[in-house]
């Protein structure tokens, strides 16, 4: 990889004396473009005139855009340092978009695509480079993110996850080269309708506009042309025939009557042949029915699950599994959902946002006509205990074969949950309420009980709605997480591979 320096100075020279060796908090970027040898196997001069028409047209004035400092240069990357950390992440997310852009209209072998790594950091700024973990770590990343993404660290998130209009996707600890700790991945998701919202609006109208005028005229013209027949055969005088004249002269009995048939109409005669076969319903989740009642909340386990309380809970129905891989990727071919689910069709889908499994239930709601929507915090305990009060629902000792938890039964999958109705169901007929997958409710999160309704509703004011309540625990946790009482958070746009849940619906 043949190295080149470029710097964009301040034109302080002052300013850049001072700033020659000095030590600051900084966000870095660190880019490189995938598969860049292939690339110049295949057009070493074209590659090269093209990467460096992209420096000059994209990369540096996105940087200096953004209030960054490009740094350096190296042949197929680069590396710049700013001093916001959503400054260098939408700096990230321009430079990835406008690629794709530049690509559109070349043939896939010729595409260049950056991947881009993003970390918050202590640097030494040093003459023309910087050192220090912290671009080791934004460097690390970049090696590992997938062409045409951008992997963040969690420092970075910590900063940008509410500022951006951007989804995020969590890749757990990660452990990079000749760094001694894990490091806390990220994958950024820029939200695409967001971003082009004001141009696909209104191309959208007129599509419509235009369908709608088409449909109307085909129709018009139909109904035209299938009235016009009938009308005309409608009235069309009758065709007299006339015997000969000797036969005329002798008397004949009256022709019988023949009764008048009204002349069929264009609805009865045109929907057969244009009638469309209706739209498949949606196979439901399977649900089952549960009575109101009231009973003990919380535990004193845990302080986040102090102090317990007593809870109402109104009749209402609950999903007899988590949401299945085959279902959510219903959800998916419709368009409505975000992604399609990989893994067995029988599992529990993982990897799901907060926000994720919103969707879901709005577009079950929409083709069903039914108020499908998530559990609230109350009603899943409800549910998991089935009716008792010990610290699991079978009892307060361990019992493998259980749940689907780590350590919990022998032979279980470390890379996907056990497929639904593997285990035993609970008292009231419900599979995978504690373990399998963590599984979101409604509720935003709180630190504990205090002040939290009694009946049952889901508690969305006084806490921290940036983040929402997990139950269940999952696959890859202990067996004190798959307690009915257990409960912890997440942030709502941020998919994790335990993650996923279940429907309720009111009655």
């Amino acid at each position: 990889m043949r190295g080149e320096i470029r710097h964009l100075h301040s034109g302080n020279d002052e300013e850049n004396s001072h700033d020659a060796t000095s030590r600051r908090l900084a966000a870095i970027i660190a880019g490189d473009i995938s598969g860049y040898s292939r690339l110049m196997q295949i057009d070493e001069d074209g590659t090269y005139a093209r990467v460096k028409r992209i420096e000059r047209e994209l990369v540096e004035p996105t940087i200096a855009e953004h209030h960054g400092r490009l740094v350096k240069t190296t042949g197929d990357g680069f590396i710049a340092i700013f001093d916001s950390p959503v400054e260098a992440v939408r700096c990230g997310i321009v430079i990835q978009q406008s690629m794709v852009g530049r690509n559109a209209s070349l043939p896939r072998e010729h595409w260049i695509v950056y991947r881009i790594g993003v970390n918050l950091g202590d640097v030494i700024i040093e003459d023309e480079d910087v050192y220090g973990d912290g671009v080791n770590v934004a460097a690390r990343l970049e090696g590992i993110a997938t062409p045409g993404q951008i992997f963040i660290s969690g420092g970075i998130y910590e900063q940008v996850k509410h500022k951006l209009v951007c989804g995020y996707q969590s890749l757990g600890d990660r452990q990079v080269k000749n760094i001694t700790d894990p490091v806390r991945v990220y994958r950024v998701l820029p939200d695409p309708s967001a971003m082009t919202e004001s141009r696909v609006r209104p191309l959208i109208a007129l599509l419509a506009a235009a369908t709608i005028v088409v449909l109307a005229l085909a129709g018009g013209v139909l109904w035209y042309l299938l009235n016009r027949s009938d009308s005309q055969m409608a009235s069309r005088p009758p065709v007299a025939i006339l015997p000969p004249a000797d036969v005329a002269k002798t008397t004949l009995p009256p022709p019988p009557v023949v009764p008048q048939v009204a002349p069929k109409t264009s609805i009865t005669t045109a929907v057969p042949a244009t009638k469309q076969p209706p739209p498949q319903p949606v196979r439901e989740p399977d649900m089952v029915s549960l009575p109101g009642g009231s009973f003990a909340m919380g535990s004193n386990d845990d302080i986040t699950e102090k102090p317990v309380h007593q809870v109402a809970i109104k009749p209402f129905s609950i999903g007899k599994h988590p949401v299945a891989v085959r279902e959510w990727n219903e959800c998916a071919e419709a368009k409505a959902c975000g992604f399609t689910a990989t893994g067995k069709e029988d599992a529990p889908v993982a990897d799901v946002s907060w926000k994720d499994a919103k969707t879901f239930t709005a577009w079950l709601a929409q083709v069903t006509g039914k108020s499908y929507r998530l559990p609230s915090e109350a009603e899943w305990e409800y549910a998991a205990r089935g009716g008792t009060q010990t610290k699991y629902w079978w009892g307060d000792q361990f019992r493998s074969g259980m749940a689907n938890c780590k350590n919990c039964l022998d032979g279980a999958a470390t890379e996907q949950p056990m497929k639904i109705g593997s285990l035993k169901a609970n008292p009231f007929g419900l599979h995978e309420m504690g373990g399998s997958v963590h599984q979101w409710v409604e509720d935003c999160w709180h630190k504990n009980y205090q002040g939290a309704p009694s009946d049952g509703s889901p508690w969305l004011t006084d806490g921290d709605c940036s983040a929402r309540v997990l139950r269940s625990g999952s696959w890859r946790n202990g067996l004190n997480s798959a307690r009915p009482a257990s409960r912890d958070r997440y942030d709502v746009a941020v998919r994790y591979p335990t993650h996923g849940f279940r429907v309720a619906l009111s009655r």
